[in-house]
């Protein structure tokens, strides 16, 4: 029965099991996290965001739509003529030829920072330690300042074109945007919290009563 005690009272109490709930957070943030990325490539990429009247307002271009009569019981479509261009400035705006190329730079620089944050989150995962720690920290703090950064630049969209907004003139590829930017905080601020919430859990490798 002693040798039974010392057999037990050997068995190592710093290598415990991590819960499936854990996992499943961390998974959880990590695929939102990439959806994330997704979603903003994809507006950054297309830049149609908006849409006023017969202009069509772009991170890229700005472009001036004609109207065209359909077959189909007269009804009205517009498509984007052949005069778009990447000269903003010609649209009659203040400050547009500077705030457009300024605003799709931060969102950029806010996609690059979700990519390297996310990949510190995966290589976390890979490993064990103060090293999965620092990584998953650092990698949430890039996913939360990608969140501040594409914040900023919606803001700076919103508030050039503020005479020309609408909230049926935004496109999809905008709300694309907005999503991602909302789950850039969303991600950024879970996963950084999960840190401090992880040592309150109990784990299935501890057994006090032996």
């Amino acid at each position: 029965m002693t040798a039974l005690k010392i057999r037990v009272g050997a068995i190592p109490r710093g290598k415990s099991t991590p819960l499936f709930l854990d996992l499943f957070c961390r998974s959880l943030i990590i695929l939102c996290t990439f959806l994330s990325v997704i979603l903003s490539s994809i507006a950054v990429c297309d830049g149609h965001w908006l849409l006023a009247g017969r202009h069509m307002f772009g991170l890229w271009y700005f472009c001036s739509l004609e109207e065209q009569q359909g077959s189909v019981l007269g009804s009205q479509s517009f498509k984007a003529s052949s005069n778009c261009t990447r000269h903003l400035e010609e649209a009659g705006v203040d400050g547009l030829g500077v705030g457009l190329p300024a605003c799709r730079s931060v969102i950029a620089l806010a996609v690059v920072s979700a990519i390297f944050g996310l990949e510190l989150l995966v290589m976390s995962q890979a490993s064990e330690g103060r090293d999965s720690s620092r990584r998953w920290t650092f990698g949430a703090r890039l996913v939360l300042l990608a969140g501040v950064m594409a914040a900023g630049g919606i803001a700076t969209f919103v508030l050039l074109l503020g005479a020309f907004a609408t909230l049926l003139g935004f496109t999809l590829t905008f709300w694309c945007q907005f999503t991602a930017t909302f789950l850039f905080f969303l991600n950024g601020m879970v996963a950084r919290h999960i840190q401090h919430i992880e040592p309150l859990l109990p784990f299935s490798g501890h057994s006090d009563k032996l």
